[in-house]
């Protein structure tokens, strides 16, 4: 379930802004390499690919409209990543009183499990500020008014996390990946960030190692219905030349990436840069949630490793140990209330 740490090292280059619909396939392949094929002609994206970096999703606003870290920059952030690594391995005082909020809360225990990522996100040999490329200040754009008026709605009709196991999230419940891991778009957790892509003509697989999710794209498919609501949407392919083009849809409403609602459409785009590693963008496209669209874009780096069981299962003793702790909370709250 734990993947192993691996550090990449390269040389900066700085670059001028671009915004995402500038690119071509041919940007990213280095100029002697030839895209492997599939039988039936189309480029191979096949194997196992971890996604992890230390790059945010959001640009520090301080860095305004930097799109790349300097070498020093990059530096200090491996550097960082590893004294992480080595603070989290250290024997802990069992002793030691633990402060309020911190991970881990108790005990003698470290974070090796973790996949937080040793280096900055490195694509066309430019360092990356954030994920977000555009806008290009690397940042969300705003919501629209209804929207958060959407969702304030939204969490005061929703049941108390402890109230039953609906109340928990997907991923607690096992029905999906904690965060955005399967997607779309497909973005690093906490750990577990490893893929498998897997093709035969006329589909393409993203199994998923965190819960073992698997999203079906399929080549020159249509769109079901709007009525027709889908875990990880519906995702229909294409081609277009060396890259392989995404469009999802038909959302479920409990499934929500950063607010966007059940109609929201992200399109994302795969191009194999090198033997060992695919670009990857993502375009989210909502006009009932955000004032405009936005996009990301990752490097999918090969992993020599395999894809192992999660193993997640619902049942669990942490769920039911929560409900019953809070319905014993209540008990004792309607003691005490009518001992008054």
């Amino acid at each position: 379930m734990c993947r192993g740490l691996f550090v990449g090292c390269a040389v900066l280059a700085i670059s001028c802004v671009a915004h995402a619909s500038d690119y071509h396939a041919s940007d990213y392949h280095a100029s002697d390499y030839k895209v492997p094929r599939m039988a039936e002609g189309v480029p191979d994206l096949q194997g196992n690919w971890t996604n992890v970096t230390a790059t945010p999703m959001e640009r520090n606003s301080k860095l305004g409209m930097r799109r790349t870290y300097t070498e020093a920059e990059v530096a200090a952030i491996r550097k960082a990543a590893l004294d992480r690594v080595a603070a989290d391995a250290a024997p802990a005082d069992p002793n030691e009183e633990q402060k309020a909020g911190a991970l881990p809360p108790v005990g003698n225990y470290n974070l090796f499990w973790t996949e937080r990522g040793d280096d900055a996100l490195e694509i066309n040999g430019e360092y990356r500020t954030s994920m977000i490329i555009d806008p290009p200040n690397g940042r969300f754009p705003p919501f629209k008014a209804e929207a958060m008026a959407r969702r304030m709605a939204a969490r005061s009709g929703r049941p108390k996390s402890a109230d039953g196991p609906e109340g928990r999230s997907l991923g607690e419940r096992c029905i999906l990946s904690f965060g955005s891991s399967a997607g779309p778009p497909m973005l690093p957790t906490m750990y577990n960030s490893t893929y498998q892509i897997v093709q035969s003509p006329g589909l393409v697989i993203f199994h998923v190692e965190m819960v073992h999710d698997a999203r079906i794209v399929r080549i020159g498919g249509v769109h079901p219905p709007k009525a027709i609501k889908k875990w990880m949407g519906d995702s229909i392919g294409h081609w277009e030349g060396d890259t392989l083009v995404v469009e999802t849809t038909n959302f479920r409403p409990e499934q929500s990436f950063r607010g966007t609602s059940e109609n929201a459409v992200i399109t994302e785009r795969l191009t194999r840069a090198s033997a060992d590693k695919i670009v990857y963008s993502f375009t989210v496209n909502d006009p009932e949630t955000f004032t405009a669209p936005f996009t990301g874009e990752l490097a999918f780096n090969s992993y020599p490793g395999n894809i192992y069981e999660y193993a997640c299962h619902e049942g669990n003793y942490g769920l039911p140990g929560i409900l019953a702790g809070a319905r014993h909370e209540e008990a004792l709250a309607a003691k005490s209330a009518a001992l008054k």
